[in-house]
């Protein structure tokens, strides 16, 4: 009886981690987030007990992976316009909420020692042009790719913005999002590249490289949104909530992000 009694204990003893971890959502991240939200995530676990999946890539893929049926609960994207094509599409509960406007800057190694001026943020890319031209090897260009990357499709822009686009085409090597082109700007063969702000910011970051910010008139707004998406559990809406609360507007200004209702603040003087 007593060994019966051990073992039915056992049993339902067993059952336990089951559980709690039944409501682990794997939440769809753009790259830009990287930093920001594994901090959020952390900071909602120390808080609440209960654990997220972070899975951080472009979120045009992360788009075409929810309109297929990809088992995500949240989807945060740094273009709104995904969100919304997935709302019309009935695959989340509503169209979202608006939760950061991204910046994008000019990401170099530190060991350059010839950051362009805040004027003049393209700079390095005239001189990796000139460079290219004059014979002096292929100083490299990385951006995310415009194709499904949407601090790509703004890098495109600022490029098309000052007359580079063209002039650039040998010289650019693409990110499969934003992070990645973070890393191969900081490449021993590249000259620098164009990449989210939020990311120049994070410490791991900030110790390799130097940055100037472009100015948000050479391209399109990123605006970027969060939507759950259908069938989300009780942890992606207690997460989604978090989100819009003060302590993670907070962090994401501090990582560069202008917050719903002050895209008219100036970042510079941010932290």
């Amino acid at each position: 009886m007593k060994a019966g009694c051990q073992a039915l204990l056992f049993g339902l003893l067993s059952l336990l981690p089951l559980s709690a971890k039944a409501d682990v959502p794997t939440v769809a991240a753009a790259s830009d987030l990287q930093f920001a939200l594994t901090e959020a995530a952390e900071r909602f676990r120390q808080e609440t007990g209960r654990g997220l999946r972070l899975n951080f890539g472009s979120s045009g893929n992360f788009r075409r992976q929810i309109s297929q049926g990809a088992p995500f609960e949240l989807y945060l994207s740094a273009d709104e316009a995904y969100v919304l094509a997935l709302h019309e599409e009935g695959r989340t509960e509503d169209a979202g909420v608006v939760y950061a406007i991204g910046r994008l800057a000019w990401l170099q190694r530190a060991d350059h020692d010839d950051l362009p001026a805040a004027d003049d943020p393209l700079g390095g890319v005239r001189q990796a042009i000139a460079a290219h031209a004059a014979g002096v090897g292929r100083p490299r260009l990385a951006l995310a790719n415009p194709e499904h990357a949407p601090y790509g499709v703004a890098a495109r822009q600022v490029l098309e913005h000052a007359g580079l686009w063209a002039q650039s085409a040998d010289l650019r090597v693409l990110g499969e999002n934003v992070s990645q082109a973070a890393q191969f700007a900081l490449s021993a063969d590249a000259r620098g590249g164009l990449v989210a702000y939020s990311l120049v910011l994070a410490p791991t970051l900030a110790e390799r490289g130097e940055h100037v910010l472009i100015p948000e008139s050479w391209h399109e707004p990123l605006v970027q949104r969060m939507v759950l998406v259908d069938g989300a559990g009780e942890t992606a809406r207690a997460f989604y909530a978090w989100l819009q609360e003060a302590e993670a507007r907070e962090l994401l200004a501090q990582y560069g992000f202008l917050l719903p209702g002050e895209a008219d603040m100036d970042t510079e003087t941010r932290p």
